[in-house]
């Protein structure tokens, strides 16, 4: 539960302009759908999908690295990782049991097993979009574990794209068809508080001591 005396203390810290960029993009953010990302081998990879992230207005990654852990290529997101939650697993069964509880379903990213056309993907329901390796592809235990498939479709004699290629296309036509819809896809007032919180504590130098000092002093 974000502490409203601690976030509006933050953000006295923050400019008026910075304020106020956050409203205009937070009235966009959704985790309606979030994303998930499976043993990438090239780094650049997982840190342009967090960018993609952001860009599309996913709050959400998550990080499976159970062969490869790596840290964030801080160039490559630039600094997308301030602005989205990363959230790290080192076992893929650990991330699709948690995505689960919190009722996402399961959509591996393949171009086989008679995959949905991305144009025809039901966006009605929380998703979880996983995407592996363009070598690989994602473990069988994702795809045996998944409750449904999605692909993009191609004409040309190559039959996978670049993760990072992958994401971006998948997230702008996802998100695209959530904002003409009905759906209440936007955060919740929870998560929109959580967010700021967020946002606030990473813009701020010395945020750490500066919530320290503030605990503290109401203690």
């Amino acid at each position: 539960m974000t502490d409203l005396n601690l976030l509006t203390h933050l953000e006295t810290f923050l400019t008026e302009n910075r304020k106020q960029r956050f409203q205009e993009v937070l009235v966009n953010r959704t985790n309606h759908f979030t994303v998930a990302t499976e043993d990438v081998y090239q780094l650049h990879n997982t840190s342009a999908v967090i960018r993609s992230c952001d860009v599309f207005g996913i709050q959400n990654i998550h990080i499976i690295e159970e062969r490869n852990r790596k840290r964030i290529d801080r160039e490559i997101a630039m600094g997308a990782q301030k602005w989205v939650n990363v959230n790290r697993y080192n076992h893929v069964n650990e991330s699709i049991e948690n995505l689960r509880t919190k009722g996402y379903q399961i959509i591996a990213t393949t171009p086989h097993n008679n995959a949905c056309m991305l144009n025809d993907f039901d966006i009605s329901k929380p998703a979880a979009l996983f995407f592996g390796t363009e070598k690989e592809g994602l473990s069988q235990e994702v795809l045996e574990n998944a409750d449904g498939f999605l692909k993009i479709p191609m004409v040309g004699f190559t039959e996978s794209l670049n993760i990072s290629v992958s994401a971006a296309i998948i997230l702008q036509a996802l998100t695209h068809k959530l904002k003409q819809s009905n759906i209440a896809w936007q955060l919740s007032k929870k998560d929109e508080l959580a967010t700021r919180y967020f946002w606030a504590k990473n813009s701020i130098q010395s945020s750490e001591k500066i919530i320290k000092r503030f605990k503290e002093k109401v203690d």
